[in-house]
């Protein structure tokens, strides 16, 4: 199977003085040191390269659609704005994609547009929290340590550009909890066994429960904003002043939202795969 993208807008010109002067929170300065130059478009430290984690997660859903499994991915934070609650999965399927920022709850999600708008009149940008969810997934997939479930999703989020963290479960609120409120009990519902809470995001010993996996992926704002900003020159060694101009988004959180979902699809598929008894 091949797949291509083809990008036919190209502005190379918007480039050309980063590699003289790199730009606040992006990876031009050690690019430079490494490569010696910032690529047109940013290179391969551009989010441009996450269209392939989509193309690849596409291919890897319809395997897991074979087995009863889905990936959903969701806004669930962004700038000031927080999603509040458990949205269901038929809610998470019919609302993320009916609005801008691909929130499934409409009244949070006109307030996080009015925190993207407000960073446009700032001249600046917003970051957010990408909730993604595996359902389906039964009992017993993975394995423990290196392979684990979280080792191989989190290694691939941090593919993502401007990915700075991910939690999965109850993730970083589990060191303010007491052990008897952050285990999952065990129980029977319908004859099959299930946990009454989900505070290790379906995974433990790196194995699948199954429960849904639960993971969250924290991503910075975005690094271009218009605001004139310091820098150095690297050809003089002194300190200079940079204005970014070109196409710039206000929150890539936003765009992150499919991204993440589909890593997570061929992330599982591979587990999956790689997990199968042949014969």
């Amino acid at each position: 199977m091949r797949m291509l993208v083809k990008n036919k807008d190209t502005r190379p010109g918007h480039y050309a003085k980063f590699s003289r002067m790199p730009r606040p929170g992006h990876a031009d300065y050690p690019a430079i040191v490494k490569y010696g130059q910032v690529k047109s478009g940013g290179g391969f430290f551009s989010g441009r390269m996450t269209a392939a984690f989509v193309m690849a997660g596409a291919v890897a859903k319809k395997v897991l659609e074979k087995k009863g499994v889905r990936t959903l991915a969701f806004m669930r934070a962004l700038g000031n704005v927080r999603l509040q609650g458990e949205p269901s999965e038929e809610e998470i399927v019919k609302g993320t994609y009916a609005n801008a920022v691909r929130c499934p709850d409409a009244k949070t999600a006109a307030q996080m547009e009015e925190e993207v708008k407000n960073a446009i009149r700032e001249q600046d940008s917003v970051g957010g929290i990408v909730e993604c969810k595996v359902v389906g997934l039964p009992a017993g997939i993975g394995e423990p340590m290196f392979a684990s479930i979280e080792s191989i999703i989190a290694q691939a989020v941090f593919a993502i550009p401007a990915a700075k963290g991910v939690e999965f479960g109850a993730g970083f609120e589990a060191a303010r909890m007491k052990g008897s409120a952050h285990n999952d009990e065990f129980v029977i519902v319908d004859g099959k066994i299930a946990t009454k809470t989900n505070n290790a995001g379906g995974i433990l010993g790196g194995l699948s429960t199954g429960m849904p996996i639960v993971f969250r992926v924290a991503f910075k704002p975005t690094s271009s904003v218009f605001r004139e900003q310091n820098t150095v020159d690297l050809e003089k060694m002194e300190s200079a002043k940079l204005k970014i101009e070109g196409r710039h988004d206000p929150c890539i959180c936003i765009r992150a939202v499919p991204v993440v979902e589909n890593v997570a699809a061929f992330c599982i598929a591979d587990i999956v795969l790689a997990g199968r008894k042949e014969g």
